[in-house]
């Protein structure tokens, strides 16, 4: 098993005090029993009521309320991962493998758990991880997102794959802290346009994907013929392709993405953006070097869910080399398997300025559909 000396391991798990308790607006609750990501897909949720009664204490009660609730096909392309799911497996089971190594009668009693990205301070050191398609499970989607991170003050990776578009992800959430995520195109000019679009904007940084050269074999997805319903669009795109297909792929026409990317597009990409440049999908000490030497900002090490490569290393096991390399000179992120407060310890012991969660917060978004129907049946 491994292990890492950790210090104030206490203060580091007792989490979301009072800033979860005034931004939820509970009076009832004891929020110290709740861990980072419990408390902030409470807040994505917009619960009130329930919450009170402590019904949903762990991650693991969103999950089984989102299964029970999404459609199967829906639910099956949110939980999806490549091939045997392997990967997706183990990142979660690669957190159950660390343990910690706690160390007593260290004084506690006052904790705080900010932190700065890029610069700027945020409430905890737990984001929002570019996840497609949030109206699928609600219909604000994205715009419920924005308006919960803004209001617990950490930073939100907005999906280029949206079903609400980067204006009005803004126009809800007007003081939140983002960044995009982007992929780049064969058409380059298509990737240039939504980078001067959400620069205008604000946001704040752009998260380059790398690990999408074409899109992984997700075979709930293939057996379920997955396509967006006819009264959702990636909004972001909303009328740059003009013919849809029975072969369009997750709501763009397939072959869109460029699978010839390679590191001279970052280059590129620096030359059309004065905006930080984070990039995500890093698993080798090898690539965190080039990453470095090619001038971005940022490294997410992140296998993209388990979505992509099976047979790959979970995003945890492959943080302490990339820290290693780095040794300091760009921040290093981490998304992958998260689930609770105490995962959220061991990223930070082993090295992650900040960490992002994916999937949890679509199960949050899930769990708003009920909520928001007693509201209307109390009116």
């Amino acid at each position: 098993m491994r292990t890492r000396g950790l210090t104030q391991a206490q203060g580091y798990i007792t989490v979301l005090n009072q800033i979860v308790k005034q931004s939820l607006n509970l009076t009832r609750v004891n929020v110290r029993k709740l861990d980072y990501v419990t408390a902030l897909l409470l807040l994505i949720g917009g619960e009130r009521g329930r919450c009170a009664e402590m019904t949903m204490v762990c991650l693991t009660d969103f999950e089984e309320y989102a299964k029970a609730h999404l459609s199967k096909a829906t639910w099956d392309y949110y939980a999806a991962g490549a091939d045997e799911c392997c990967t997706r497996d183990d990142n979660l089971l690669a957190y159950k493998r660390i343990r910690l190594r706690p160390r007593i009668l260290r004084d506690v009693s006052v904790s705080d758990t900010r932190t700065t990205v890029q610069g700027t301070e945020i409430s905890f050191p737990v984001g929002i991880a570019p996840t497609a398609f949030h109206c699928l499970a609600w219909h604000e989607g994205e715009v419920a997102t924005a308006r919960a991170t803004e209001a617990i003050n950490t930073c939100y990776i907005t999906s280029t794959y949206s079903t609400c578009s980067v204006e009005e992800i803004v126009a809800a959430a007007p003081n939140g802290y983002r960044w995009f995520q982007l992929y780049v195109y064969r058409d380059r000019k298509l990737s240039e346009q939504i980078v001067h679009r959400v620069e205008a904007l604000g946001y704040k940084a752009l998260v380059l994907t790398v690990d999408v050269p074409y899109t992984g074999k997700r075979r709930d997805d293939i057996r379920n013929q997955f396509k967006l319903p006819p009264h959702l669009k990636v909004k972001n795109f909303d009328g740059v392709f003009q013919e849809t297909s029975a072969s369009e792929e997750y709501g763009i026409p397939p072959n869109t993405l460029d699978p010839s990317i390679s590191w001279k597009d970052v280059y590129w990409l620096q030359s059309i953006t004065r905006l930080p440049i984070i990039i995500k999908g890093i698993l080798t000490k090898e690539d965190a070097e080039l990453a470095v030497e090619h001038g971005v900002q940022g490294i997410i090490v992140s296998n993209h869910g388990g979505r992509q490569l099976d047979g790959g290393p979970a995003s945890i096991d492959a943080l302490s080399e990339i820290v290693d390399t780095v040794q300091g000179r760009i921040e290093v992120y981490l998304d992958g398997g998260i689930r609770t407060g105490s995962d959220v310890l061991k990223s930070l012991a082993l090295g992650a300025k900040c960490v992002f969660i994916g999937r949890p917060a679509v199960w949050g978004l899930a769990y708003k559909v009920e909520t928001t129907t007693h509201m209307y049946r109390s009116h």
